[in-house]
């Protein structure tokens, strides 16, 4: 029996041990963490439950795919809830823009502010499917290890306009400022700056339309768990509390792992689900100069870090959306000072989660539980945060006491907050940095981190930093492209001995 150990149990590598196990392998889930989810860990305070990392649930066929491997359904485990509003925004105006389930809602928004404008988003969302149809279900879940692959879908790529940024593709159709802002949000949610993210993401609007947006009862948490159980149930070992400090290898091959305490763990196959420049540079720091790159590592340019505050309350807030995206005065400029100039700004803009909303489990009764993200630079920005994380929580209460939620600096209790310091010390992410390296076209496909090593054949990557990106959607596509190379490779393994 084949031994596969999968590095990292985050969503890419929870989905790449169940693939493996499907496929008959023996196979051990290692995470230097004491619960598997990688960020999408889970905190209580004083009766309140925060999800700590991903909130929003997409293409969740993705999900019902690993329950079906082993004849499950998805539905008997974890009930996935529609929501509406998607999102809503609000501006700091006290203008607010909901970003609704069905097409006729939107467009009514939408026409609140300009109704020129429907017209264009229905463009939007054509030019949106098109760049799915090839973006998404041609290419999400297919290898990028050769660069032929990528070159012969650079036609299609030129004439769905893949070298415009996402803002230049949404500006072409919307034409009023805030709407502009809400049409172009969706690459800061894996990590990009919309104004040089590759238009190729404008792809997730589609995306949504097709399968909605949803929440897992229970939380993001419960999600994790209903996957540890179904792990448990079909024999895939976990390893917790346990950090890898070096891969091994002897000529083409990857043969085990070794970890803190000096174990060393064979294996036939070895896929990572942590960041790739980790891997690279503290896993493997004798063979990180072999290693094939687009760019050098100087010229690397990594996502955003975060800043999470998390917070329950003592009073409930029934007007905060499920998902409230709070945009600041500056747009445009705040992503730059974040992005280039990796400097903490006296604004921000914010991403506020209110699991209340829609589950009222995650607070006391008549409380409300939220966390607020905040981009902000990564490590490369040179932030005391020592100074700055207690700093910000203040400016961050205040800005959404002034504006959406009065009284919060009465109410607000059991807050506490994550830098790109945690990021980096808890999840061994370089520079902090919230998304692995950013979803720049140049760091895109065959220019990203592939999925398989180039060196080794035995050694795969299904994690944000690899193909197809960051993103739920994006590291269970990973799995699906490990999954498929490895088929390949065994393929031809058998057409060889025949």
């Amino acid at each position: 029996m084949t031994k596969t150990i999968v590095v990292g149990a985050g969503f890419g590598g929870i989905a790449s041990a169940l693939r493996m196990r499907a496929r008959g392998d023996d196979v051990i889930l290692i995470d230097r963490l004491a619960n598997i989810g990688g960020r999408a860990q889970v905190f209580e305070r004083g009766g309140f439950r925060h999800d700590a990392g991903p909130t929003v649930i997409t293409a969740p066929f993705l999900f019902d795919e690993l329950f079906e491997l082993f004849g499950e359904n998805r539905a008997d485990h974890i009930e996935f809830r529609p929501l509406d509003p998607w999102y809503r925004f609000a501006f700091h105006d006290g203008e607010q823009f909901d970003y609704r389930a069905t097409l006729e809602d939107t467009y009514e928004e939408i026409a609140r502010f300009a109704p020129d404008d429907v017209k264009g988003y229905q463009k939007l969302l054509k030019v949106s499917q098109e760049i799915f149809d090839i973006g998404f279900t041609k290419l999400a879940d297919k290898p990028f290890t050769r660069f032929g692959t990528m070159m012969a879908q650079v036609p299609a790529l030129l004439k769905l306009r893949s070298y415009l940024t996402v803002a230049q593709l949404v500006n072409k159709y919307i034409k009023h400022p805030k709407i502009r802002q809400a049409f172009s949000i969706h690459p800061l949610l894996v990590g990009g700056n919309p104004f040089n993210t590759t238009s190729i993401y404008t792809l997730i609007h589609y995306l949504e339309r097709k399968w909605g947006v949803f929440f897992a009862m229970g939380g993001t948490g419960a999600l994790v768990q209903a996957l540890r159980e179904l792990m448990e149930r079909h024999g895939i070992t976990l390893m917790l509390n346990t950090d890898i400090t070096e891969i091994m290898s002897t000529g083409s091959k990857v043969t085990g792992v070794k970890t803190a305490a000096g174990e060393v763990i064979a294996a036939d196959r070895i896929i990572c689900n942590g960041d790739p420049p980790t891997i690279y540079s503290q896993m493997m720091p004798q063979d990180s100069h072999r290693r094939k790159k687009a760019l050098p590592d100087k010229l690397t340019h990594y996502s955003m870090g975060l800043y999470v505050m998390f917070f329950g309350t003592k009073t409930q807030y029934p007007d905060i959306a499920h998902h409230t995206i709070w945009m600041g005065p500056r747009f445009k400029e705040l992503l730059h000072d974040i992005f280039d100039k990796k400097i903490l700004a006296d604004d921000f803009s914010l991403y506020l989660h209110r699991p209340t909303a829609t589950d009222d489990s995650f607070a006391p009764e008549g409380c409300d539980s939220f966390y607020v993200l905040c981009p902000v630079p990564n490590l490369q920005g040179n932030v005391d945060w020592d100074v700055h994380g207690p700093a910000l929580r203040d400016k961050i209460v205040s800005a959404l006491e002034e504006t959406i939620m009065p009284d919060l600096s009465s109410t607000i209790t059991e807050d506490f907050w994550m830098t790109p310091e945690d990021f980096k010390s808890d999840y061994r992410s370089m520079h902090g940095a919230g998304f692995s390296i950013a979803p720049l076209f140049t760091q895109s496909a065959w220019f990203r981190y592939h999925n398989q090593d180039p060196h080794y054949d035995n050694l795969y990557f299904a994690a944000a930093g690899a193909h197809p990106g960051a993103g739920m959607p994006g590291v269970l596509c990973s799995a699906k492209v490990v999954e498929q190379i490895i088929e390949t490779q065994e393929a031809k393994g058998r057409r060889s001995a025949a």
